[in-house]
């Protein structure tokens, strides 16, 4: 095993946005149904048209966040400890926009225990 993590600060990492696209044969509600490819394709093009994509910002597509919904998927951005259910595609670029800038120049960003509160 090598921890890494000054290689990657080194590297000008600074967030990364989890979408789920979780899939499954059951009766609830899952995040691969309710738009959860289309949320990442969106929330890459937001950041690779600001060219932050993996240079700053890198995204990653995982299974369950935990956040279920028919509604819409589930997005964790981090370090900033924000959690968001029920997202759409329409819903990522003002998001994306509140949580990083319009031009995304509010990267690499941890919250507080004040900033952590629902909105």
């Amino acid at each position: 095993m090598r921890e890494r993590t000054s290689d990657v600060y080194e590297n000008g990492f600074t967030d990364h946005v989890l979408v789920c696209t979780n899939a499954r044969d059951s009766e609830y509600a899952a995040c691969a149904e309710a738009h959860g490819d289309a949320v990442l394709e969106t929330v890459t093009s937001w950041l690779r048209d600001r060219g932050v994509f993996w240079s700053r910002v890198h995204v990653a597509e995982t299974s369950c966040l935990g956040l279920c919904s028919a509604d819409g998927t589930a997005v964790a951005i981090h370090p900033r400890g924000r959690w968001y259910s029920d997202v759409t595609p329409e819903d990522v670029p003002p998001l994306l926009a509140e949580e990083f800038g319009t031009d995304a120049s509010r990267l690499g960003i941890e919250s507080t225990t004040s900033e952590v509160e629902p909105r």
